[in-house]
């Protein structure tokens, strides 16, 4: 299946964003990487560098809330889909050899203390997650209160633990953190 020049310039950014991050990737690397001249960077993205990083966080927030959605759907139990949403990133991880993190998490970090359009793609994207988790949650029973409050500690907690495993190279920290989640949502009595 042949992708789009503008497709493979989003995905090549996008990978790029994982591994290294909004400040460490240049624009001549992403043309590079998606086998597209600078032309026709600036052809799709007239913005630069930060109109591909924010088309390539938007990509990578959608990528997570597939993830985030298969996990939530594979378990009826809200408790054992939050184990099954940390095994999933925990395998994944992994599987990338620790270097395909989140590229939302890299970039708002990057830009911390700025209104830039960066800034406001990666709380777009935390907050589609969160509602994710607070929906099953909702689904689950839980009152509208506790679930967009869990559903804020979820996705901080899987943020914070799949940074934390890729800085020790071990998935331990994912399988932790999907085990207090499970324990805390069960502490909930419906």
């Amino acid at each position: 299946m042949q992708t789009s020049t503008r497709d493979r310039i989003v995905v090549a950014a996008s990978r790029l964003l994982q591994r290294q991050g909004y400040v460490g990737t240049g624009i001549k690397q992403i043309a590079q990487e998606a086998e597209a001249t600078l032309g026709s960077i600036y052809h799709f993205f007239p913005g630069g560098k930060e109109a591909v990083a924010v088309a390539a966080i938007k990509r990578g927030s959608e990528e997570f809330a597939t993830l985030l959605r298969t996990a939530l759907d594979s378990e009826d139990d809200p408790a054992e889909a939050m184990t099954a949403c940390a095994r999933r990133l925990a395998d994944e991880l992994r599987e990338s050899g620790w270097i395909d993190g989140c590229p939302v998490t890299a970039a708002a970090l990057e830009t911390l203390g700025t209104d830039s359009e960066i800034q406001q793609t990666c709380a777009e994207a935390l907050r589609a997650w969160e509602h994710l988790v607070q929906d099953k949650l909702l689904s689950s029973g839980f009152p509208p209160p506790t679930a967009r409050e869990l559903a804020s500690t979820v996705i901080s907690t899987l943020e914070g633990a799949e940074v934390t495993a890729q800085v020790y190279r071990n998935e331990a920290p994912l399988h932790t953190a999907g085990r207090q989640l499970a324990r805390l949502i069960r502490s909930y009595e419906l």
